[in-house]
């Protein structure tokens, strides 16, 4: 009897002891095959399905219908640049000559051609596109590359050096367009796109903030110092390629036109420079209208506000631009501002700094009025200002400069002279009467091809060097006739 109680014991426990084992168990090692089940879920090839249904955009950030819409508006530009010849000489030639005739004479090789590429942007349905000078700069041909693979020959409708803007044409209708948006109105902290053609890889958009305007980064040259840098400084990646390519706000418009990169390795290193968007509209206009920008100033020398320069003129701000030379007859010395005025605004925009106040004012064209605020001897003033060309007109300058002072009328060389007498251009006397330059010496024919050591491309320079000069000084004429005689003459100015 015992042996049984031991046996049943035995075997209560035992069972017991299994039901223990089984639901601990369950309880640690839970099923695997569900868990297994869900992480396959998550798994999937790396190729992308446009689906946007899924897609949670935060509110007033939504890259994909802004790309959706611009892509489309946005090309690849491909120019071919001519290789240049170079010449050899047999050193055998003069002993030879007699036997071997010309065999021996200065024989030519083309060099390659070189190409390149950039980015435009289409701004009217039937084909002109905006880019950077820089990238049709010398260009022998520009290809124009649409997003649907489409090709066409585009002509140069007309550039600008100074803001690095040039407008292209190709025969096509019914393109996709990008409108221009307002960069005034562009804020700090904004979200923008780039869009453009980074290493030929065409269609790249990319996202950044912008992170300051009106950055002057010393990119641009002008011998007269007409060159206009207000860019947009942002940080969405631009790489070789981007440049004419578009800047765009997340409604789509145009606010900028990528330009250049600041990087010590020559790609992207998180620093991306746009041209703003209304200095673009001004020049795009003036190039598809009349060819050349029809460029107005103030006439006036001008310094960035600094505390240094606010504590030594006992200034009440610490931005703005101060007068340091006003020329005269200029469109500021008729408004009756004088050297060490603040310029704090222009047509109610904020005026920080120099390139700020170049921006607002090159947005403009000749006998457009514009009102300048300023502060003198502590007080807060106004002028209504009439800007004045490089001419010291208020006239629009048609494509063939003309200029007349002192007796003499002077013109753009043509472009077969200049090729004839190997010139890179100069502005030539095409009437002269009694006055400075007949008193000189100087005859009808004549081309200035510089004054004082400073080269004269064309009109638009000398009238810009013949104002800079000081009073009562000499200026020292170079230049050579069209026979290709050369001359120099002294003129008392």
């Amino acid at each position: 009897m015992k042996e049984f109680k031991n046996y049943l014991f035995a075997l209560i426990f035992s069972v017991f002891g299994g039901l223990v084992a089984v639901f601990s168990y369950d309880l640690i090692f839970e099923d695997k095959s569900v868990n297994e089940n869900a992480n396959n879920e998550r798994i999937q090839f790396a190729n992308y399905i446009l689906d946007t249904t899924n897609v949670v955009v935060p509110e007033g950030l939504n890259f994909i219908y802004t790309s959706k819409k611009t892509t489309p508006a946005v090309v690849h530009i491909r120019t071919t640049y001519e290789g240049r010849s170079t010449s050899s000489r047999s050193p055998f030639e003069d002993m030879f000559r007699d036997f071997f005739g010309e065999r021996y004479d200065n024989r030519e090789r083309e060099m390659p051609k070189r190409r390149g590429s950039g980015s435009g942007v289409i701004m009217t349905e039937d084909g002109y596109i905006i880019t950077n000078n820089h990238v049709i700069d010398n260009a022998s041909e520009v290809e124009v590359l649409l997003n649907d693979n489409s090709t066409y020959k585009a002509t140069i409708e007309g550039a600008d050096p100074t803001t690095d803007i040039a407008v292209l044409k190709i025969d096509a209708k019914n393109l996709p367009i990008v409108e221009f948006g307002d960069s005034d109105d562009v804020e700090i902290g904004e979200w923008v796109l780039a869009v453009g053609s980074p290493f030929e890889f065409r269609s790249t958009v990319t996202a950044g903030i912008v992170s300051a305007k009106a950055r002057n980064i010393g990119i641009l040259r002008d011998r007269n110092n007409l060159q206009i840098e207000a860019f947009i400084q942002h940080q969405a990646p631009v790489n070789p390629g981007n440049s004419g390519g578009a800047l765009v706000d997340l409604k789509g418009k145009l606010v900028g036109i990528n330009t250049a990169i600041a990087t010590p390795t020559g790609t992207f290193a998180g620093y991306s420079f746009a041209i703003p968007s209304n200095l673009v509209k001004k020049v795009y206009e003036d190039l598809s209208e009349f060819g050349i920008v029809q460029r107005a100033l103030l006439g006036i020398t001008i310094l960035d506000v600094n505390a240094e320069i606010a504590k030594e003129r006992d200034l009440p701000v610490l931005t703005g631009v101060i007068i340091d030379r006003v020329n005269d007859g200029s469109s500021a010395a008729d408004a009756g501002l004088e050297s060490g005025d603040v310029i704090i605004e222009i047509n109610g925009i904020e005026i920080k700094n120099v390139s700020n106040l170049q921006e607002q004012v090159a947005i403009n064209r000749p006998g457009d009025k514009i009102l300048v605020k300023y502060i003198r001897d502590g007080k807060t003033k106004t002028a209504n200002a009439t800007l004045k060309n490089t001419l010291g007109t208020t006239e629009v300058v048609a494509s063939n400069n003309s200029f007349s002072i002192d007796g003499a009328r002077f013109a753009d060389v043509p472009k077969d002279l200049k090729e004839k007498l190997e010139i890179e251009g100069g502005a030539q006397v095409t009437e002269i009467e009694k006055g400075k330059w007949k008193s000189s010496g100087i005859t009808k024919g004549f081309i200035v091809t510089s004054l004082n050591k400073r080269d004269v491309a064309n009109v638009e320079d000398l009238s810009t060097i013949l104002s800079q000069l000081p009073k009562n000084d000499g200026v020292l004429v170079e230049g050579m006739y069209p026979n290709g005689v050369k001359a120099y003459y002294g003129i008392g100015w």
